[in-house]
């Protein structure tokens, strides 16, 4: 495991596997578990969170008891090198923001090697079995 020396907190119930990569602005709120070889960067992670191995999680935010499949991704950047747009209350909003991952309410849960888009939000509850493009 390695972790990056600036500002990364993580509960000290946590699990984390062999092989991760937890960089710089990574809070792991409470007790959670990350698998093998997980990168994380940026990103809050609230309790009782399951980030299976082989899995990427950038700039986002995660609620409490998530279940993120392996191989699970996150897409943060856009190739276009346009800000991130994010659907809120059923209109586009620019964020104004070269990097952003996902919002991720409590109790998602994700299949294995889901691709999330860049600034998709979902909502509490959803299991998502396929890829989300946020379009």
């Amino acid at each position: 495991m390695y972790l990056h020396k600036r500002i990364l907190l993580y509960g000290k119930d946590s699990e984390v596997g062999p092989t991760c990569y937890l960089r710089k602005n990574t809070v792991l709120i409470g007790k959670n578990k990350v698998g093998n070889a997980v990168e994380i960067k940026n990103s809050i992670v609230h309790k009782e969170t399951n980030i299976s191995h082989l899995s990427y999680l950038g700039d986002s935010v995660v609620g409490e008891k998530c279940n993120l499949g392996a191989g699970t991704k996150v897409a943060n950047l856009r190739h276009d090198e346009e800000t991130i747009k994010m659907n809120i209350k059923g209109k586009q909003v620019d964020t104004e923001r070269r990097k952003l991952g996902v919002v991720l309410g409590d109790e998602v849960k994700t299949g294995i090697n889901t691709s999330i888009n860049c600034g998709v939000k979902i909502r509490s509850g959803e299991e998502v079995m396929e890829d989300k493009t946020g379009f």
